[in-house]
C-alpha cells in the first residue's frame, strides 16, 4: 500500500519545516523499516538515530503521530489503525494514508529527528541512581538479596533511558527544576534497592519544592508512552509514600497538600475549600504571608459568590472513608 509520511524536519536554532515522502510499504513494515527506505532511496540527507532495531537500545524515540514511541516497535498498520480519522488524505480518487513524524519534545533539535539530550542524562544524574558504595562495605561475604528483594527492582529496571517519558512530561515543559519522570523511575529503584544505605539522604533530596516529586503533574502521560511498562508515575508515586510516612504536615506546602486531601476527604467526602486553603497554603493560621497570599483570591471569589459560606458533607462519606483507610492500611503493611 501507499503511505504519506510527513516528517518534521529542523536544523538547529531555525523553524521546522514539513516535508513528505511517498513510500509503498507493508502494514508490517516498521516505522524505522520506513526511516531507513526514505533514506536509502529517497533523501540521503534524513537524520534520525537508530541502533538496535529490537526495542532494547532505545535509540530510535521520536513522535510517531503525536506521541512518543520507539520507531522499531511501532509499525504501519498498527499506527494507520490507531489513529485512522487524522491518517486518511484523498487525493483524487484513491485513498492515500498519512504517518507524521516528529523529533521528540522537551528537548532541542540538533537536525532532524536527532535531539539534544544533555539536560535529560543530567537530570538523570541529579538522582544518583546507582548503589551507595558505603553500603557495599560487607568484608566478610557478598551482599546478599533474596528473591523478594530483588523482584522490587524489577519494574525499574526495564528502564532503556529511551527519553519518550521526558519528551511527553507536561511538568518538564513548564518547570525546567523537574528532573523528569525517567530520572524518578530511577530513583525509587535506589529507595527500592535493599543494599543503598542512603534511603533518607535521597528522600530528602526528592523532596526539594518542584524539581523533585512533587514537581510531577500526574497527568499519566510518561506512564501511556513508555514501551517499557515501567510506569514512571506509579515510581513517582511509591517515592511520595515513602517521604509522607517520615514527614509531618507542618514540613512543608508540598505535604500539607497531600495529608490535608486525604484528610479533608475522609472528614466529609469531598473538600471543604475553606479549609483547604487555610491549612495547606496558611498553614493551619501559622503563616501569615500564606494567609494574606489568599486574601485576593478570597475576595474576588466572594464578590463572584463563588465563596463556600457553608459545607455539607457529601452522600456515602462513610463508605469514602472506609475504602481511604483500606489503601491506607494496605499500604502500611507492604
Amino acid at each position: 500500500m501507499e503511505v504519506l509520511f510527513k516528517i518534521i524536519r529542523q536544523q538547529q536554532n531555525s523553524s521546522p519545516v514539513v516535508q513528505t515522502y511517498l513510500l509503498e510499504v507493508d502494514s508490517g513494515n516498521t516505522i524505522l523499516d520506513c526511516l531507513n527506505q526514505i533514506k536509502w532511496e529517497q533523501d540521503g540527507t534524513l537524520a534520525f538515530r537508530k541502533n538496535c532495531r529490537n526495542t532494547i537500545c532505545g535509540s530510535c524515540a521520536m513522535r510517531i503521530n503525536g506521541r512518543s514511541a520507539l520507531a522499531c516497535k511501532e509499525n504501519v498498520g498498527s499506527e494507520l489503525a490507531r489513529l485512522p480519522q487524522v491518517s486518511a488524505l484523498e487525493n483524487n480518487t484513491k485513498t492515500i494514508r498519512e504517518i507524521t513524524v516528529a523529533p521528540l519534545g522537551n528537548m532541542p533539535v540538533i537536525k532532524d529527528l536527532v535531539v539534544e539530550m544533555s539536560s535529560f542524562w543530567n537530570h538523570l544524574e541529579t538522582v544518583a541512581p546507582y548503589v551507595s558504595t558505603a553500603a557495599r562495605q560487607v568484608p566478610e561475604r557478598e551482599f546478599l538479596q533474596t528473591p523478594l528483594e530483588r523482584s522490587r527492582l524489577d519494574q525499574t529496571g526495564n528502564c532503556i533511558m529511551c527519553g519518550a517519558c521526558y519528551s511527553e512530561c507536561n511538568a518538564r515543559e513548564v518547570n525546567p527544576d523537574f528532573v523528569g519522570p525517567h530520572a524518578l523511575a530511577k530513583a525509587y529503584r535506589m529507595v527500592a534497592d535493599s543494599r543503598d544505605s542512603e534511603t533518607e539522604n535521597r528522600l530528602e533530596s526528592y523532596n526539594e519544592g518542584t524539581k523533585g516529586v512533587w514537581g510531577c503533574t500526574r497527568c499519566f502521560y510518561c506512564d501511556s508512552v513508555c514501551p517499557m511498562e515501567v510506569a514512571p508515575l506509579e515510581q513517582i508515586t511509591k517515592i511520595k509514600q515513602e517521604i509522607l510516612q517520615r514527614k509531618e504536615a507542618r514540613d512543608s506546602r508540598s505535604i500539607r497538600h497531600r495529608k490535608v486531601l486525604v484528610d479533608l476527604v475522609k472528614e466529609g467526602g469531598w473538600i471543604d475549600e475553606r479549609q483547604f486553603g487555610i491549612q495547606v497554603v496558611g498553614n493551619y493560621l501559622k503563616d501569615l504571608k500564606g494567609l494574606l497570599s489568599l486574601a485576593p483570591l478570597g475576595l474576588r471569589m466572594i464578590v463572584k459568590g463563588k465563596f463556600p459560606l457553608t459545607f455539607e458533607p457529601s452522600e456515602g462519606t462513610q463508605q469514602v472513608r472506609s475504602l481511604i483507610e483500606s489503601v491506607q492500611k494496605e499500604n502500611a503493611e507492604t
